[in-house]
């Protein structure tokens, strides 16, 4: 790929989001890129198919807001493979894109994904863990009312794991901490390792400080109540 291909490319993408998303905004986007450049390495790959699906994975999201009933990768696959025909790629480029995209929000069978699929899922899935990833999701909880935590009957705080209670912490045990053994290359499997530590160390100290904060405050609380009885 040359840079009047990615430029135009590059600029498609920007066209196609929307701002506000910081969670999977552009240095999101940039950030998969590089990181699926960097895995590649140890890999014959098609960069042209790798980049431009790198570029375009998240250009669906904003049809995702708009629709829940959508699949932002389903949706970004079909406007990629648009898009690339109209500055003459070939249909079996475009396809190509078109497939990593489609499948870069779950993980298949290896056998049915291409070396460039599986890098831009690695890619991709890197950036939801590690300091970023707690960054993002934090980001995005924000966008969609979320709250950080949730509490009991009691006031006491809920972990998350499995208490069928909307918010970040509940999404970390969902997305974040089940990461860790859905990829598909080795160096992802070793860079994920550090960046797995550091979310639950972040979990953790998160939670750590507000469930001291709310059962000291409740004990407080009691004090107070039962001194007014006297």
């Amino acid at each position: 790929m040359d840079k009047i291909v990615y430029k135009k490319v590059e600029s498609y993408m920007l066209s196609c989001m929307n701002n506000n998303d910081c969670a999977h905004g552009h240095q999101h986007i940039y950030r998969v890129l590089y990181n699926a450049l960097e895995l590649s390495k140890d890999y014959e790959v098609d960069k042209e198919i790798l980049i431009a699906s790198a570029l375009l994975h998240d250009i669906g999201r904003d049809a995702q807001e708009e629709d829940s009933s959508k699949n932002h990768a389903v949706v970004g696959a079909a406007m990629a493979y648009k898009y690339l025909i109209t500055i003459g790629w070939s249909e079996d480029k475009a396809n190509h894109v078109k497939d990593c995209i489609a499948k870069h929000s779950y993980r298949i069978d290896n056998k049915t994904c291409s070396i460039e699929a599986k890098l831009l899922y690695d890619a991709d899935k890197l950036d939801i863990i590690g300091y970023i990833g707690i960054s993002r999701l934090i980001a995005y909880s924000g966008i969609v009312a979320q709250p950080l935590y949730s509490v009991d009957d009691n006031g006491q705080v809920l972990s998350g794991d499995n208490d069928g209670k909307n918010s970040f912490f509940n999404e970390y045990h969902q997305s974040i901490k089940k990461v860790n053994n859905n990829f598909y290359t080795n160096q992802a499997k070793r860079i994920a390792e550090d960046r797995i530590k550091d979310s639950i160390h972040i979990y953790n100290n998160l939670f750590d400080e507000v469930d001291k904060t709310h059962k000291n405050g409740l004990n407080m609380l009691d004090e107070i109540f039962n001194d007014s009885k006297m």
